[in-house]
């Protein structure tokens, strides 16, 4: 059952970026000391430092010191280097002068003096990256004092960028390091202005609070008309750099998305971020009516909830014909709720009051379950996901790792790089994101084994410095690695992050797959596991295909069946001619599959009966599994994937000989394969008795023999502990199994194990350019809805989203605020419409 295999398979990846971030360098200070004369002969053009010039035993300075200590590793994500500069007592130049001992830090770009700071004004790390990040961005962040500069900018701003508008209490506090993170990830998109004084949040609308940072996002590409001023959409969240990165994400999403499928498989960046999305549904008839209405509920909710408009005419809903509004909540399992509402006040209050739905849903027979303490649980459950590898790879985190090995590309040096070797592996990832680090590890690593390998070249992207390569790539999780060859396609590696196996991917991978080999001598060289010979340390089974001029169909599939093996199996094929001299020698008749397991020390011959690629591919797969394996993290996968029941036997070490002989018995003896035979060592895999535990509550006595099928009931058994395990007792045991003659110790939920929460995708979230084109692009013309049904490529219907841009709702009088579409009395009543009110 795939809820238990997500369980296992989840366990053991937890287990596997545990052990990839055991430290085993000692910590390293990134806070350097320099001399003067080393400091500025080390200065590089174009790189930010930040330097405190200090005298031994100035009075004073210890605090500071440790405050810019603090501060080193936040700067040297940005690429700013923090260095204490240690003057001689007799030099007296501009910096190390007495006079400014222990009182200003400096800041450089190469060898320009960019500011001085008094070092009171850099109290703690907040204050430290707030301050030289506001003054690296000085031309992507306006500082205002007056409404007159605010109006400027807005003004020069209208129709080309749009702006965030900041107000901080005052400089040097989170919120202000916040705000200058954001610009330097966002800064070439969006134009940030920042202020402190609280007056001119006055004209926002707002009561202002001195004691409160707002943030607001102010629409300028929109309004082309100087006398219209920029809507404005407030933050109400605390202003925080993933609040603000998640602020700018919903500005940028469709103001409404056009559905032509079941709302039940819609997904939009709101339900993504945990918003809820609101359908007003509509007809062909009514749809102008309907659009406009749909248009002036998302400016009502925007960075509340998302707007989509769901046609009846395209989708077959089996709900009352009455029901003019749904709502799709982020919480997975709640079914979507159809609505029966007057007007767009309704529509608005059913979002900003939960409670709302109840009192008016349709046809609700049950109360629904407590939502708070249902968001509480699976945030719960988020953050214990989300801690484990943090603090996993936390430990370490100061360890400086060997960068040098893996070629750091950019979007100037990518493509160039790939055309260097015949074979460019990259890892893309996110500088600060826990997984990748822990990958990065591993990644190292390979380069280590891998180095002076010839023809392979190791290299790494940084998706946080290069959102804009890696959106090329279709690179949208962390990590990912891909293996490009020259002339043709990259092929992503989706293994396990292991060393040894991704050492083993890309070696194998260097090889054709499968390898043709000409003559006897090099057919019987690749079954001594003497051919190629760099590569015998990187599989214990090679393949060799034998074919003959009157088998192309099978040598066809076989091939096939190579590209789809590629970098996880070794297979040969051999092209033997009329006299099938190789054929006898190994009692084989072509087309025949030859089995070299351990380096040659055996051969056993296989006659292809099937020429299906897909047949091949698991008769291979299948030759691969041991008789009786032991469980490790590399190995699970591949057994779970055979969806059968494990009789497995957990052993605190390794097994006895008798109980490997007796085990080896049942699995070699057992019908048809019809279940795993296994054993699993809790020392060397110790989640195993995370594992016992949710079978037994407590682990048992070991070692304890287990029947458990988790794919058809999850019912798990236990072997009789006063027997002795041998062939006969266990045979019998499970006879009596068979016979439903054993009671159950437990059964496994059915539940699906997934994330408590959906993945957020940080590459979408850090975009540097516009928001991506959607799929469909609707124009409103005579005729619409001649043309109102959206097709995918494939002639499937299709989600169509609206791009964010200026809409017939703004420049008409106001709709009105009735709901249309498949409401019967959508002419009953006529309400004069409220416009939309500048924030």
């Amino acid at each position: 059952m795939s809820a238990q295999k997500d369980r296992w398979v989840s366990s053991f990846s937890f287990l596997l970026c545990w052990a990839s971030s055991i430290p085993t360098w000692g910590s390293t200070r990134l806070l350097q000391e320099l001399s003067p004369q080393e400091y500025f002969s080390s200065l590089q053009a174009g790189r930010a430092s930040l330097a405190y010039f200090s005298h031994n035993g100035s009075p004073g300075a210890q605090p500071f010191l440790e405050q810019i200590e603090n501060s080193a590793e936040a700067l040297q994500d940005y690429g700013i280097l923090v260095v204490k500069v240690n003057c001689p007592e007799e030099d007296a130049s501009r910096y190390c002068g007495k006079e400014n001992s222990v009182r200003k830090a400096y800041l450089f770009r190469g060898n320009v003096l960019i500011r001085e700071f008094p070092t009171d004004a850099l109290f703690d790390v907040n204050s430290i990256v707030a301050n030289v990040l506001f003054a690296l961005l000085f031309n992507e962040v306006k500082y205002v004092e007056t409404l007159a500069d605010l109006q400027s900018i807005e003004n020069a701003l209208k129709g080309k960028l749009n702006m965030v508008f900041a107000y901080v209490p005052a400089t040097g506090t989170a919120e202000h390091r916040a705000v200058m993170e954001a610009a330097f990830v966002y800064g070439t998109v969006h134009q940030f202005v920042l202020t402190t004084e609280v007056t001119l949040l006055k004209d926002t609308g707002d009561e202002p609070d001195v004691s409160s940072a707002r943030l607001l996002y102010c629409h300028c590409q929109r309004a082309t008309d100087l006398g219209q001023p920029c809507r404005k959409t407030p933050m109400e969240q605390a202003l925080t750099m993933l609040n603000i990165h998640r602020h700018l994400k919903l500005m940028g999403a469709p103001l409404v998305t056009e559905v032509a499928e079941d709302p039940e498989k819609v997904s939009t960046v709101h339900l993504q971020l945990g918003l809820p999305l609101v359908f007003i549904l509509s007809q062909k008839e009514t749809y102008e009516a309907d659009r406009r209405t749909a248009e002036f509920v998302a400016w009502k909710l925007l960075g509340k909830a998302g707007v989509a408009l769901l046609s009846r005419d395209l989708v077959d809903l089996n709900v009352l014909l009455r029901s003019n509004v749904a709502l799709k909540t982020p919480d997975e399992g709640v079914p979507i709720k159809y609505l029966v509402l007057e007007d767009t006040d309704e529509v608005i209050t059913l979002v900003e009051n939960k409670s709302k739905v109840e009192q008016i849903q349709e046809g609700e027979e049950e109360e629904e379950v407590d939502e708070e303490d249902e968001d509480e649980k699976d945030n719960n459950g988020q953050d214990i996901q989300d801690d484990q590898v943090v603090e996993a790879v936390s430990r370490d985190k100061k360890r400086e790792l060997p960068l040098e090995l893996i070629l750091a590309l950019t979007e100037d040096t990518f493509h160039s790089a790939l055309l260097e070797a015949s074979r460019t592996v990259v890892l893309f990832y996110a500088s600060w994101e826990a997984v990748s680090l822990a990958v990065l590890r591993s990644y190292i690593e390979v380069a280590s084994h891998l180095k002076g390998t010839q023809g392979v070249l190791l290299s790494r992207v940084n998706c946080w410095d290069w959102p804009g390569l890696c959106t090329k790539e279709n690179v949208t999780r962390f990590p990912t690695i891909k293996i490009y060859e020259k002339g043709e396609r990259s092929v992503i590696y989706n293994g396990m992050w292991g060393t040894e196996e991704l050492t083993s991917f890309i070696m194998l991978s260097r090889v054709s797959c499968p390898l043709k080999l000409a003559t006897i001598d090099e057919a019987e060289g690749y079954l001594r596991g003497e051919f190629p010979s760099e590569l015998s340390p990187y599989h214990l089974t090679s393949f060799l295909g034998v074919f003959s001029a009157a088998t192309n169909e099978a040598r066809e599939a076989f091939e096939e069946a190579g590209n789809i093996l590629s970098g996880h199996v070794m297979m040969g094929m051999y092209f033997e001619d009329d006299d099938l001299a190789f054929s006898r020698k190994y009692a084989v008749s072509p087309p025949a599959l030859l089995l070299a397991r351990r380096e040659g020390q055996s051969v056993e011959g296989i006659t292809l009966s099937t020429q299906s690629t897909q047949d091949m591919v698991q008769m291979i797969r299948a030759e691969l599994l041991d008789v009786f394996p032991e469980i490790t993290v590399q190995n699970l996968p591949r057994y779970l994937q055979l969806r059968k029941p494990f009789l497995i036997l957990f052993s605190d070490g390794d097994i006895s000989e008798m109980e490997s002989k007796e085990m080896l018995k049942v699995a070699k003896g057992r019908p048809q394969q019809a279940f795993v035979a296994c054993w699993l060592n809790l020392k060397k895999t110790p989640v195993g008795r995370g594992v016992l535990k949710a079978y037994f509550a407590a682990v048992p006595s070991l070692p304890v023999l287990i029947w458990v099928n988790l794919h058809a009931g999850g019912q798990v058994f236990k072997f009789p502990s006063e027997q002795p395990i041998t062939e006969m007792n266990i045979l019998s045991w499970l006879e009596r199994l068979k016979a439903g003659l054993e009671i159950a110790s437990s059964t496994l939920s059915e539940e699906d194990w997934k994330p408590p929460l959906p993945a957020y995708d940080f590459l979408q979230m850090m975009e540097t350019t516009m928001p991506e084109l959607p799929v469909h692009t609707s124009h409103h013309h005579e005729g619409r809805s001649a043309q109102h049904q959206p097709k995918s490529p494939g002639g499937d219907t299709a989600i169509q989203e609206e791009p964010f841009q200026e809409t017939k709702a703004e420049k008409v009088i106001s709709p009105g605020r009735d709901l249309r579409g498949t409401a019967p009395r959508l002419a009953a009543r006529e309400k004069q419409g409220k416009r939309h009110n500048e924030l």
